[in-house]
């Protein structure tokens, strides 16, 4: 199954759908991304916070796919925040990935209260130059927090990735992303299923033969989104990679984006501060 990739503003690509392991358990870790992979995705999304990067890069060793085919993203946390820390905090994740580089490395959440996003941000350039990520870019980041760390760094992040779904269409912000030339990454596509019997997408579903899971993936892709949905089901993991079979109409596009009521089901990123540094 071809699975397009997003040109990024640093020259390279990233396949636009993935495989997110946010909330899987350490021990089915392996397991899922194995599904996945077998499945045909080739873009992994883990972090440190989720606890499970060492079955991500089990999975990795024992599939046999090239190190060049494949694309992992991973996260620093709010904790390794700063210069002085986050080297350390890849090359820890590095480890447990068992690679010795990584094709992303984010900012997971800004943490305004700290303060130390800007300067981390400026560090992350520095693990860029080194070699032990390809690209960098940040996660939560507002455009008040994207306009700082560009404005102070002079580097642009490829990606932010923000929550976004039919709840939270996040057009505002995706219109800055596009104006900076930043690509937009998609976590909680389906609101965490909270979406998934609103009859709007039930009726588009059935229009389509497919499911409304389908059908929230697809809009995603016909928005340019990169879009990482989570599954430990492997007819599940299968059926979010199955969505270039069909194409929704601008209509319908625009009937999903009007379900948009600006609800959460994370955090926000003014707010969250869970594990910051207070030193």
């Amino acid at each position: 199954m071809a699975v397009p990739s997003i040109p990024l503003n640093d020259g390279t690509s990233i396949p636009q759908v993935g495989f997110g392991v946010f909330q899987v358990p350490a021990d089915e870790t392996e397991r899922a991304v194995t599904a996945a992979l077998e499945a045909g995705y080739r873009h992994i999304d883990t972090a440190a916070i989720y606890g499970n990067e060492e079955g991500v890069g089990r999975a990795i060793a024992a599939s046999g796919i090239a190190r060049g085919d494949l694309y992992v993203t991973t996260k620093l946390w709010n904790a390794d925040q700063g210069a002085d820390r986050a080297p350390d905090a890849l090359r820890r994740s590095l480890e447990r990935l068992g690679l010795d580089h990584v094709d992303l490395y984010l900012i997971h959440w800004p943490v305004p209260s700290a303060d130390r996003y800007v300067e981390t941000w400026g560090a992350l350039q520095g693990l860029r130059e080194q070699g032990l990520t390809r690209s960098v870019g940040v996660s939560n980041f507002t455009p008040e927090h994207l306009e700082r760390a560009i404005a102070e760094t002079g580097a642009v992040p490829v990606v932010n990735q923000i929550e976004v779904h039919p709840r939270l269409a996040q057009e505002e912000l995706r219109a800055e992303h596009a104006r900076r030339g930043i690509a937009t990454e998609a976590y909680s596509p389906l609101a965490q299923a909270e979406v998934l019997e609103d009859p709007t997408l039930g009726a588009i579903a059935d229009a389509h033969g497919v499911t409304p899971a389908q059908v929230v993936l697809r809009w995603h892709v016909q928005l340019g989104n990169v879009v990482i949905p989570k599954s430990v089901t492997p007819e599940r993991i299968a059926a979010n990679l199955d969505l270039f079979g069909f194409a929704l109409s601008d209509d319908e596009v625009a009937r999903i984006t009007g379900l948009s009521t600006g609800e959460r089901v994370g955090g926000d990123p003014e707010t969250f501060a869970i594990g910051a540094r207070e030193d």
